[in-house]
């Protein structure tokens, strides 16, 4: 290889190292805000069993109700592709896929509520029993992916209350053996930055009482109120938020029907696809942009109950919004009966597998640097991965099918899903 060539420059070497020195900070805060996504599995959605009911069967009484619905209502592949608008394509195996999903795993995010949801007499002991259960549970492998408590919020009038439930789960996990590993805190109702800070605070001081390390603990941030989207200055409070959690903030969860409430909206309209929602949701998805935060939307409170017509009904309503939402890249959402997993699954799993063969070719192309119908950039590269991967992770889409079409292994998709800021060329493995 011949020496290369010297071509003519103007500006000294100072210059570009002057600038450099004058971006540091700026290079330092873009590297502590906006780290970029985790690469974990994102839940397609959260469960909400309140503290008094959840038990030791709930997750397999879930799923079994779950399969009744569908026997009951839609026994096989072509009446649920009937009730749901699938394709012929798609009919066999995302009716396949469901059955299979709660059969193996019903839930994948399970919140034992001590907020709204919960109207039990012995907050105290059910905090401690819930802490029991979800130890017994993985240690079992009867575990959700995803386990932990809705507290109640930084309010005064409930704000010892939910400390102190707290306190007592995540001091009964101590005992029971330490924190698992796919532990997950909501904090709700959260208006301003300094309640988040108090939660930081709080935590920070379990994880010296406990000698664990630095940051170990993180929540989740409830949307619900007005103010938490727009301060009284007229900024964005739920970006002040995320700042406020110090790297401890996992994800953003939209409250339908306490946000709707709070502006007002009236029950018959109070539905995540009202554009209240959607404006709520588009500056919480801004916001958490980059930072690592993943965005949940919120649920519906019609219920797939009552004769199978009715159940149909709220089948198909359920599936549109859930189909709305992956379009709109909220790839979690709140599911308030068993009623609901089969249209969840079957939405995701169709969303999924319907773009697959399409994602994977373009990903192939663009890995093989091949070119195509397309011209894809590093990334929608990553986008492309990252669909994929999540395709797999929620159990629409298997390792082997992808592989075979991208020529890609796990390690290779997660190389082009997440890469390090500055560098969306990673390389096919």
């Amino acid at each position: 290889m011949g020496q290369q060539e010297k071509v003519a420059t103007s500006l000294a070497g100072a210059v570009s190292e002057g600038i450099s020195a004058s971006l540091a900070p700026v290079d330092a805060e873009l590297a502590r805000r906006y780290p970029g996504d985790p690469g974990t599995r994102q839940p397609v959605h959260t469960v909400y069993v309140p503290g008094d009911v959840f038990a030791a069967g709930t997750i397999r009484s879930w799923g079994d109700q779950a399969l009744a619905a569908l026997d009951e209502h839609a026994p096989d592949a072509a009446s649920l592709a009937a009730v749901l608008g699938l394709s012929d394509a798609l009919a066999e195996p995302v009716y396949r896929r469901v059955r299979a999903k709660l059969e193996r795993e019903p839930i994948e995010d399970l919140r034992i509520d001590f907020e709204d949801g919960y109207s039990g007499q012995g907050e105290d002991a059910d905090a401690a029993r819930a802490a029991h259960l979800v130890t017994e549970a993985y240690a079992q492998g009867t575990a959700a992916p995803y386990m932990g408590i809705r507290m109640k919020c930084m309010e005064a009038p409930v704000r010892d209350r939910g400390i102190r439930t707290l306190d007592i789960f995540l001091t009964g996990l101590m005992e029971h053996g330490g924190l698992p590993g796919g532990l997950v805190l909501t904090l709700p109702k959260v208006t301003y930055a300094e309640q988040v800070t108090a939660m930081v605070r709080l935590l920070e001081e379990f994880e010296k009482a406990r000698g664990l390390d630095a940051g170990r603990i993180g929540f989740e941030i409830q949307i619900e109120t007005s103010q938490s989207i727009l301060a009284a200055d007229g900024t964005a409070a739920v970006a002040r938020m995320i700042d406020a959690a110090e790297g401890r903030a996992t994800g953003l969860h939209y409250g339908t029907f306490d946000y709707s409430a709070c502006l007002g909206v009236s029950a018959a309209y109070q539905a995540s696809d009202h554009p209240a929602a959607d404006h709520a949701k588009a500056v919480m998805q801004v916001a958490a942009a980059g930072t690592g935060v993943r965005v949940s939307d919120g649920s519906t409170n019609v219920l797939p109950v009552g004769p199978t017509e009715q159940v149909h009904d709220a089948w198909r309503l359920h599936y549109g919004l859930t189909r709305r939402a992956l379009a709109r890249a909220y790839y979690q959402g709140w599911d308030m009966h068993p009623g609901h997993l089969p249209t969840r699954y079957a939405a995701v799993f169709a969303f999924y597998r319907e773009g697959f063969e399409q994602a994977a070719a373009r990903l192939a192309a663009y890995a093989n640097h091949a070119g195509g119908d397309v011209m894809d950039e590093p990334a929608t590269a990553k986008a492309l991965s990252s669909y994929l991967l999540r395709g797999i992770d929620c159990g629409a889409l298997d390792t082997a099918e992808v592989a075979d079409l991208t020529g890609l292994t796990r390690a290779g998709l997660d190389s082009f899903a997440a890469p390090r800021r500055g560098d969306l060329t990673a390389t096919a493995q």
